[in-house]
Formats: structure tokens, sequence, C-alpha cells
């Protein structure tokens, strides 16, 4: 991903500053999806979490942030373990420590659960933090108010308005899903635009899916197939016309979308071996009298390397235990969750009988932790799908069970409608409380 190149009418302004001050300029940092207390095929990212956060502290401090944008998702499940809990207020904790001008949003994602998130609202406020969870309403209309957050400079006055767009529900809309996600922006970003005043920014917030945007293979949560609630889609400049950032989350991909301000800041770790290939990164934005002046990203170290065989695709079984044996070795008294995750990618012709004992025998005693066995078919899959080991089948997604069915009682593809039913349903189980 390239930057975005300098205004050199401003580069004056993209010089590191306290920010605030008498030009007006301000640094914002936006991360989203870290999915503290998330499991990678049952094994615990606590480490590679950790060390993001840490990492990310420093950056705060270094780069003297004046506001956090975290762009949801901040939990895995809206059931969190007690120490991805611990882990987010111990980072806000130490954050405001560290930074005590600092200015942190954030807005619940799909994963999380808004009610169990906006809990702490009074500790919140002791850490200069808003945190939004649901669509909030009054009078059954939405309370638009409730989405904006002024982000201060170093002098103490108001730099920006941030308005905060949690991921949007069934319950939180009505009409048709783009028109009436679509509606919500625009009231609030039409109350932040009769709050603001000359020289202050908009920055808008949201977590919800561009149908623009690359989506990540069995990364994220499937996306509806007629076009979920979440999602919108056609051109944004006239929602978007006057904000000087659009801070996104869901997608783990980080990415420009159409403009180069608005943009997918991405997971800040892997979550999914799909994403072995990913530029995980956190993104500095500029602000310098209500403009936007510069943005640039940081890439995030990578703790934990993730390790496909083959590369890309998948390979014939005697090519991949080949590959497999030219393998590192386990290195003596190494920290378990140090060592490489791996995924073993496998093309089958025919029903093959103990693959998985194959394969684990020729991990043994390797470094990389084998963490999945991917098949796939040579031919069309129809006669294989019904010889598929048991422990893989489990691995399948839901959807591609429902298209392998599908295409056995039915002899042909799964239609759109059907499909998008099920997508609705996944949604429904899937989705926190």
């Amino acid at each position: 991903m390239r930057d975005a190149p300098r205004q050199p009418q401003r580069a004056r302004l993209n010089r590191r500053s306290e920010g605030g001050g008498i030009d007006g300029h301000v640094r914002l940092l936006h991360t989203s999806d870290w999915h503290l207390g998330h499991l990678l095929h049952d094994l615990p990212r606590e480490r590679e979490h950790a060390a993001f956060l840490a990492w990310l502290l420093d950056r705060i401090e270094d780069e003297r942030i004046d506001g956090l944008l975290v762009t949801g998702d901040v939990f895995d499940s809206g059931n969190p373990p007690a120490s991805a809990q611990a882990a987010w207020f111990g980072f806000l904790a130490e954050a405001h420590r560290r930074r005590p001008g600092l200015t942190t949003v954030a807005i619940a994602g799909n994963h999380d659960s808004p009610s169990r998130l906006v809990a702490p609202a009074p500790l919140y406020a002791g850490v200069r933090a808003r945190v939004i969870g649901a669509l909030p309403r009054r009078a059954g209309a939405v309370a638009v108010d409730d989405l904006l957050v002024p982000v201060t400079g170093a002098d103490g006055e108001i730099a920006a308005w941030v308005v905060a767009v949690p991921f949007l529900r069934p319950f939180d809309l009505d009409g048709e899903a783009g028109d009436a996600t679509r509606d919500v922006y625009r009231q609030a970003l039409t109350a932040a635009r009769a709050r603001r005043r000359p020289g202050q920014a908009l920055i808008a917030l949201g977590h919800l899916h561009l149908t623009q945007g690359e989506v990540s293979p069995a990364s994220e949560r499937r996306l509806a197939a007629a076009g979920g609630l979440e999602s919108l889609d056609g051109q944004l400049d006239d929602l978007f016309a006057d904000v000087a950032y659009v801070a996104l989350g869901h997608l783990h991909k980080a990415q420009r979308v159409g403009r180069d301000h608005v943009r997918y800041a991405g997971s800040p770790i892997p979550l999914a071996m799909t994403e072995a290939d990913y530029r995980h990164q956190v993104t500095i934005v500029e602000l310098a009298a209500g403009e936007l002046s510069g943005i640039r990203t940081l890439p995030v170290p990578r703790t934990v390397e993730l390790v496909r065989i083959p590369r890309r695709g998948a390979a014939p079984l005697a090519e991949v235990l080949a590959e497999l044996a030219g393998l590192p070795a386990a290195i003596a008294d190494e920290d378990p969750d140090r060592r490489p995750f791996l995924e073993v990618r496998v093309r089958l012709a025919g029903p093959t009988p103990h693959l998985r004992a194959q394969v684990e025998e020729a991990t043994r005693g390797k470094r990389p932790r084998l963490v999945k066995i991917t098949s796939e078919a040579a031919g069309d899959g129809r006669a294989l799908a019904e010889a598929l080991p048991a422990e893989i089948l489990a691995e399948l997604d839901p959807r591609e069970v429902l298209r392998r069915r599908w295409r056995r009682q039915h002899d042909g593809e799964l239609p759109a409608s059907v499909l998008a039913a099920f997508e609705r349903l996944l949604a429904e189980v899937e989705a926190p409380p």
C-alpha cells in the first residue's frame, strides 16, 4: 500500500509537534479490529496482542498522538475472557498515563457486545475515553448528539469533531439496509456540521462494509450475499464530501476505498491463515486548520510468523510431505507461544485415509506448530465431499458445507436467495448479546 503524498503547501504542518497549538495542528492514530481474546484454531494470541499493545503505547507517546480512533471489534467475542478485558483496560490506563491529553474514541464492532463494551462508562471518562456501543435512541429517534466526540489539541481548543457510528444491527435500523445506514451517517454528520466552527475538522468513524472494499476470505464473519445491514455501496462523495478522514473497521486488510482519505486500518495481527501476507499497520492522520494535511502508515511488527505449505494454492500430498520434511527443527526451550503457525494445503484426487495422521507425523519435531489442514479436490469435488474425513469436514466454512450439500441433492449451484437467507440466520446465531 502506498501512502498518500504530502501536500507541499502544508509540508510545514507535517512536522512532529506537541499537537494543537496556534496552527491548529492535531495528530490522530487510526487502528481497528484488535479481536482481543482471539484464538487461532484453539491456540491463544495473548502474547501477540500484548506485544502489539506495548508497541502501540510507544507509538502514541513518540508520535505525540492527540486522538486515538479504534473502529470496532475491540474483542473477538461478546463475552471476552478476563485476560482480554484486562488488556483493554490496562491499555487505556497506560495510554492516559503516558499522554494525559489523549482522547480515545472507540466504537463497537460486530464481534463486540455493545452493552458489555460500554458498561464501564464512568471509568472511561477518567481516562478521556469515549466508547459508543449500540446506536443511541431517544423517543424513537437517533440521538445523534451522543455520536459526536470533540478532540482537542495541546492548546485545549477543539480541533476536530468525531462522528462515531458503531456497527449497525437490524434493531438499530428501519427501512432498506443501505439507505437506512446512509441515513444514520447523514443525520450524525449534519449534527456535527452544526457544531463545527472554522478551523475544526470533521472525522467519521464506522464499522461497516463498503462494498468496494476487498474482503479477506475465511476471515471476517461472512458478509450477507444480498448486502448486509452493515453495508454501504455507491458513491460516497455526497455523504463524506467535507469529511477530512473516514476511519473504518470490519475488513481486516488495510486499504483505501475510492478516495485516499477513506481507509480501513485493518487488523494489527493476522486473524486467519489467509491473512499471512497482509501488511498489518496503523494509520497516522495529520490535521491542520480543519483540513487533512497528511496520511502515513506504520507497520506493526509481527511477533509470530504464519507459514503456509505450499505458499500459494495447494499441492499433491507427496509434494506437501517433501516440503514439510525441509522445515526447521524445534528449538530447545523455546517459548511455545513464539513458534510459527502452520497451515498445510493438500490437493486430493480422491479419498485419502489417514491424511491428518500423515501430516502430523511429517511435522513432528518441527518448529512450526500445525494449526490447520486444508484440502481441495482435484476435480469438481462432488464425490470427494462424501469421502472427506470427519476432521476435515469440521474445518469447512458452514457456507461451503451448504454449497456441497445443495450440489449433491439438487445437481446445481446454490441460489443467491438461499445463501442470503442462510447468511441472515448465521448472523443471528453469531451476534453477541
